[in-house]
């Protein structure tokens, strides 16, 4: 098995997903979670390329947010679109990082992640709340993998 299919176990796995749906819930915000083995790029290039891949660029108020892992790299990226960039304060995403991180460091990968999406996801809902009216689920849920 490769070091991407042992990182998270299926669990694991679902566990984060169901951390992406709670933090959606209450905003018109995008989370996704993409874990790859290696890359050559620098890791916030490749953190980039792939939320175009992912189009996460493409959504409504332009505030998606990527967590972007290079397992074997040991690198690890929070990358947030124009729309949340521009509200959110200086130092944010890497308080949150920091979070995440501090999990990584103990091997708690599922922690680690699960706390960074869900304050990922209080911020959102606190610059982007919920509407009902206009708002929709614009992007998966579920982990990609490069």
């Amino acid at each position: 098995m490769s070091q991407v299919e042992d990182f998270l176990t299926d669990q694991e796995e679902q566990f984060i997903v169901d951390a992406i749906i709670q933090a959606e819930r209450n905003s018109s915000g995008e989370i996704r979670v993409h874990i790859e083995e290696h890359t050559i790029k620098q890791p916030f290039e490749r953190a980039q390329e792939v939320f175009q891949f992912l189009q996460m660029d493409q959504t409504k108020n332009r505030n998606g947010v990527l967590f972007y892992v290079g397992v074997s790299d040991h690198s690890f990226v929070i990358l947030g679109d124009k729309g949340i960039n521009e509200k959110v304060e200086a130092g944010f995403w890497d308080q949150t990082k920091d979070v995440v991180v501090e999990h990584f460091k103990k091997g708690q990968y599922k922690d680690g992640l699960v706390k960074g999406v869900l304050k990922a996801g209080l911020k959102l809902q606190q610059l982007f709340p919920y509407d009902e009216d206009s708002d929709a689920d614009e992007l998966p849920n579920e982990i990609s993998r490069g």
